[in-house]
């Protein structure tokens, strides 16, 4: 559990005033569960999704889709 403080505290360093959607990424990683981050452009996504990688040792892939794909 203290591995998960310290990595939450690193991402909220890295994204500052993004608490919630950090709190929620790190339960559903947890859970072992899949992870859709939508939200608009230019809010931290990426830099979200990419930061939970690297604190947590796992890698990191992307995928971008866009609403004409679904």
């Amino acid at each position: 559990m203290q591995s998960l403080s310290l990595a939450y505290r690193q991402l909220n360093t890295l994204i500052p005033g993004k608490s919630r959607p950090i709190r929620l990424a790190l339960a559903c990683l947890i859970a072992g569960g899949h992870l859709l981050i939508e939200d608009l452009p230019g809010v931290g996504k990426t830099t979200l999704a990419h930061g939970l990688a690297r604190v947590l040792g796992l890698h990191y892939r992307r995928v971008q889709f866009t609403s004409d794909l679904l």
